[in-house]
This record gives C-alpha cells, structure tokens and sequence, in this order.
C-alpha cells in the first residue's frame, strides 16, 4: 500500500513512509532506496529515534566487521484512542500505530442520550483502559466514529437520523479538555470500510463495505481512499428509496427508504406481525440460526431488497468487492444469498465479472480498527509528523 510516499524522500516524516511496512534496512539500503546521501540518512534517523518512532536492531549477517545496524519502524511508540460507536452499543479500544488493537472493550449505551453522556463514557474507560494498560506512553491521537453524517473537517456531526441533540456538537473541542492531541471523528461505517480495507483486503483498491444493523449505510473505498464526498453525506445507502419501499415511513422523514424495509427493526418488525418473539438484531440472527422458515424468508428478502439498491451503486461505482457488515451480517449466506441474487440479475456482466460480495473479515473489530488507521494515516503522515518533530 503507498503511504504517499514522493520520489525522493527528503524528510524525516518522509523517511518514516518507507519504514513503515515494517522491514529492517541498514542505513545503506535507505541511501540507496532514496537517493539520500548517507549522512542525511543518518540526521533523519537520528530525528526519528530521539521521536521513538525508528528503533535499531543489530545484525547477525556476517560483514566482516562489527555488525551493521538495522533500523525498523517501532509501532508501540505512541498509542491512538480509538471507539466505534453504534446506535446501542460502542467498542473501544487502545491500538498501536498499525492501527492493530492492544486492548478492547465493549459497552451497550445509547447514542440517543446525547453527546455529553456518551463522550464522558468514552472518555472515562480510556482512562481506565491507559491505567490497566502503559500509562507512560504518549497518546498519538483519538479516533471516533459515529453513527450518522460527519463533516470530517470539524469533526461536528451533520444531521444524524439516530442521534438526536449531536446535530452541529464540537466532538472535538469536547474531547480535547480531556486529551490535547489530534482529534478526529468520522462516520462509523467510513471507518469500517477503512478497517476492513487495510487489515483484510489491501489490494482492493475499490470496494463497499455495507453495514446492516439498527440503519443501513456503506463506506466507499475508492482508488485505496476513503470516499467522504462533498459534505461526508456518501455512502448514505439507507435512505435511498428502496424498489418495494410503498409509503412504509422512515425516521429520516421519508418513506419508503431502504433502512425502512431492511434494517434489523424492520425486519424484526415483519416476524413479529408474523407472531415471532423479535425485537433486537440479536433475536433475528438467532431466529435464523435455529432455523426458523419465516425469519429465513424475511433475512433473505431484505439482502434482495439491499441488492437491489446496490445494483445502482455498482453500476455506478463498479467495485472488485462489496463487504457485508454489521450485526445483520451474522445471519451469512442467507442474508447474502439475497444480496448477491439481486445484483447478479439488476447489473450489467461488464461490472460483474469481477465482483465479489463476502461478509465482514473483521467482523465486530472493523470500525474501531478504521478508527486508529485514520488516526494514524494523519499523524504519521509527512506533513504533521515533520511539523512535530521540527
């Protein structure tokens, strides 16, 4: 994956880019990857392990002298803050600077009881976590997503559906009180579709992620970035008319929308007018793995349902795949099955033939994941980081 990395890398920050796939090179070999003469290679070097970022490793290749030292990107030199947070529940978690999770913990709350509510949660088990974890080392960044549009730029969340009282709320400044490092906050499938494309599929360089759980949203990876689009509204599949929508009323003001007909609600909704016990997403999932012929039905109706919404999206954006996510995921081929059927039939062959349409590789893990690469894309990123270290 390129980490943005120019031809000539002339900077500490720059220099870091090439170690960060996690290979030793002597400092000859960084000379001649770069181009740089040796003893510059040694002044960025000497920046990046006074930062703790670049550590040396001794080397028991037989040089006829003493044993050259080899240098490797160090990611527990800083940790990111990272939560995920959903309409019912958040993962929280403390990652290293690949993004990868040191610990992490899952909580039920409800986004509904505002945002100063949840981010004092958010805020208080980091706090614990850091405690049971290495208190000493410095904290790179915090990462939030969120279950609604965000305007990445302020961090403020843009007229979230599920989130009453967030709607233009200074996540960051919030945060900042606690912790003063970069603070940056995201949509929360933008960041399941970030996490699932660095840790799972890398060489998908454009790819869905959908998640289909309390509403219905996707994250789009488009030549290997994450697409926000203009204001952070992409990727809003939930609210997109869905072909058997009729007038069935949508939260967001609507009728008729796709999270109306297909969402875990709606269909617990359907079994429970078909004298089922469903209320939550978990009772769905279990009312298919037990079996049951109804909630089958109703499961593989609203991957069609989704499908079909999607076909547009693929004829639109032709992604090599397309990633099922969120807690409906977990009732698998049926849900996929449903999928897969309606944009095998709706899409053209040309847009097709290559594509793949899988459950989530990271399942429950995804958006916290997202949440420390974002964090960790800005702030190893050339321009921040040498701006730190000068």
């Amino acid at each position: 994956m390129n980490h943005g990395q120019s031809a000539a890398p002339t900077s500490p920050g720059e220099l870091l880019q090439l170690l960060r796939d996690g290979q030793a090179r002597t400092r000859a070999e960084l000379a001649a990857e770069t181009g740089l003469a040796r003893s510059t290679v040694r002044l960025r070097l000497d920046a990046l392990m006074d930062a703790g970022l670049v550590a040396g490793r001794g080397n028991d290749a037989p040089t006829g002298g003493r044993p050259a030292s080899r240098f490797v990107f160090n990611p527990r030199a800083r940790v990111v803050l990272a939560a995920d947070v959903g309409a019912t529940h958040a993962t929280i978690a403390i990652a290293d600077l690949t993004g990868e999770p040191l610990a992490i913990e899952r909580l039920p709350l409800d986004v509904a009881d505002g945002p100063d509510a949840v981010l004092d949660l958010l805020i208080d088990t980091w706090r614990r976590m850091r405690d049971n974890q290495d208190p000493a080392t410095p904290i790179a960044g915090v990462g939030i997503g969120l279950p609604g549009p965000v305007e990445h730029s302020t961090g403020k969340p843009n007229h979230p559906p599920l989130m009453p009282g967030w709607n233009g709320y200074d996540v960051p400044t919030r945060i900042a009180a606690d912790f003063a490092v970069p603070i940056l906050v995201d949509n929360e499938v933008n960041l399941m579709a970030l996490g699932e494309h660095i840790r799972c599929f890398p060489d998908e360089a454009n790819m869905i992620f959908v998640k289909i759980a309390t509403g219905i949203g996707s994250g789009l990876i488009s030549n290997d970035q994450l697409h926000r689009g203009d204001v952070g509204a992409a990727g809003d599949l939930g609210h997109i008319r869905a072909p058997h929508g009729g007038d069935v009323p949508c939260r967001c003001g609507n009728s008729g929308c796709l999270e109306a007909v297909a969402s875990g609600p709606a269909i617990a909704a359907k079994l429970r007018a078909a004298g089922l016990d469903a209320t939550t997403n978990a009772d769905v999932v279990a009312l298919v793995q037990a079996g049951n012929p109804i909630a089958g039905q109703a499961v593989r109706q609203a991957g069609r349902d989704i499908g079909e919404v999607l076909a547009a999206g693929v004829s639109l954006f032709n992604p090599s795949l397309i990633v099922i996510g969120g807690a409906l995921a977990q009732a698998g081929e049926i849900l996929l099955a449903g999928v897969r059927e309606s944009i095998y039939r709706r899409s053209l062959p040309l847009a097709t033939e290559r594509l793949r349409i899988v459950t989530s590789q990271a399942g429950a893990n995804a958006g916290v994941v997202g949440a420390a690469v974002m964090v960790v894309q800005h702030v190893l990123s050339p321009t921040v980081l040498d701006r730190e270290l000068a």
